[in-house]
């Protein structure tokens, strides 16, 4: 089996809270986000060395997914991790609601008729989760978390990739695995340097994300303020409002150039709840772009490498669906690939075949996902933005949904559950790692 090796002098970084040397390695997984975090716990959960690599010192990144749908605290709860979880500080959102042409706002989506034991979104900072994540992957011997580890790109041989390079703070080096995963997200480093065949889709709009102070309390909603050419969401935070500011794509320059007051009083007259605390928006800085991408790769994987995620497929951030579609195509990876991975089956020239169950799996539930989202950007985003309508559904489908409230558990369930939901295998649910062999036969 290949054999994790770096340059001289070069740090392999933190295993289990100690220095770890260098040694066998079945899978390294690039990036640890949702995805690479997840994965790395359930492989490690199944007995196989693992190695995920974090360029940060820290999970701690501003307005980077915080939502945790229904499926995946049903995840938690396979993994019994959600006691943990629960206890960290959170809001709930129950519902989205939107306007209508007749001026009224609408149910859409009412996750509180899911028949699930969770029927909410946790809104909780993304970091927060990934240190959880790490400390329970933590209790696995065959896992290990390098961070400030930043992948530059990939080892090939024999007509396949054989692990990553990278750059640390004590110098170069490389890893080398039977399989690679990319969960790196939409720059995806490896997906770079794969050059695997790309399919894009044209998105019209981008989002401004800032956080405005404040102690008044909202409602476990999300509900989406219109003018004609302005969008905007406050999602409900302990203590502070997230708030999503949505433009056409291609005009942050402007945004920024008209300076933060004109910000605050566009803020203000569409958000008035929060004209109060604006000031709490300190300057510029403090407002963070989003070029919102949409694509999929035609293929997921080669010989030794697969991508999962938005390094797979970018995802709108409409319906915050991204980070929960990521994980569980790191549910199914570790399900699909557990077994092949302990057999050795991954480490040969025609590995690739068995990667592409992966993709097959997987492919369904994104196409689905990212139709819808490019349904809403056409017939809805788009539109309001031209200043064509402030008006995101029509009145037939807001007296439907006033008289038969039931037909908002759809939009419900394709948001908080999706199409194609997964579950932890039961090799990897609750307790701890270092289990017998045979209990990943039954992957």
């Amino acid at each position: 089996m290949p054999r994790a090796a770096t340059a001289p002098g070069a740090r392999i970084g933190e295993h289990n809270g100690r220095m770890a040397n260098s040694g066998a390695v079945s899978c390294v997984i690039v990036g640890g986000g949702p995805a690479g975090m997840v994965l790395g716990l359930l492989l490690a959960r199944g007995g196989i060395r693992v190695t995920v690599l974090e360029k940060h010192r820290d999970f701690l990144r501003d307005f980077r997914g915080d939502t945790v749908h229904p499926s995946t605290l049903r995840l938690l709860d396979d993994l019994g991790l959600f006691d943990r979880f629960d206890r960290l500080p959170q809001a709930h959102v129950r519902q989205f609601r939107l306007p209508t042409s007749i001026g009224t706002d609408v149910v859409f989506a009412d996750l509180s008729r899911l028949r699930t034991a969770h029927p909410y979104i946790a809104m909780v900072p993304q970091g927060d989760l990934l240190d959880l994540l790490a400390e329970a992957a933590r209790a696995e011997p065959t896992f290990t978390l390098l961070r400030e580890h930043e992948v530059t790109g990939v080892l090939r041989g024999g007509d396949r990739v054989n692990g990553v390079t990278f750059r640390s703070p004590d110098g170069e080096g490389e890893v080398r695995a039977d399989l690679t995963v990319a969960a790196d997200g939409r720059w995806s480093v490896v997906r770079r340097a794969l050059d695997l065949p790309l399919r894009e889709f044209p998105v019209p709009f981008d989002v401004w994300w800032f956080r405005v102070t404040t102690d008044r309390p909202l409602a476990e909603a999300l509900l989406p303020r219109i003018r004609r050419g302005r969008i905007g969401i406050a999602i409900p935070r302990r203590g502070y409002v997230q708030v999503a500011w949505i433009g056409r794509k291609g005009t942050d320059a402007a945004l920024r150039a008209a300076g933060i007051d004109a910000l605050r009083a566009q803020v203000s007259e569409l958000l008035p709840e929060l004209a109060e605390d604006v000031h709490t928006i300190a300057s510029m800085d403090d407002v963070k772009h989003l070029d919102v991408r949409v694509d999929r790769l035609r293929r997921w994987h080669a010989n030794g490498v697969l991508c999962i995620g938005d390094a797979a497929h970018a995802m709108s951030p409409a319906g915050g669906v991204g980070i929960n579609l990521a994980i569980q195509d790191a549910v199914a990876t570790a399900r699909l690939l557990a077994k092949p991975l302990r057999r050795g089956a991954l480490a040969g020239p025609r590995s690739g075949r068995v990667l592409a169950r992966v993709q097959r799996r997987r492919r369904f539930p994104t196409v689905v996902i990212q139709m819808a989202q490019r349904v809403v950007h056409a017939r809805v985003i788009a539109p309001v933005l031209r200043g064509a309508t402030d008006a995101v559904l029509p009145r037939f489908a807001g007296v439907l949904l006033r008289r038969l409230p039931l037909l908002s558990a759809v939009p419900a369930f394709v948001i908080g559950v999706g199409t194609r939901p997964e579950r932890a295998p039961r090799w990897a649910r609750h307790g701890r790692a270092g289990r017998d062999a045979t209990r990943c036969s039954r992957a």
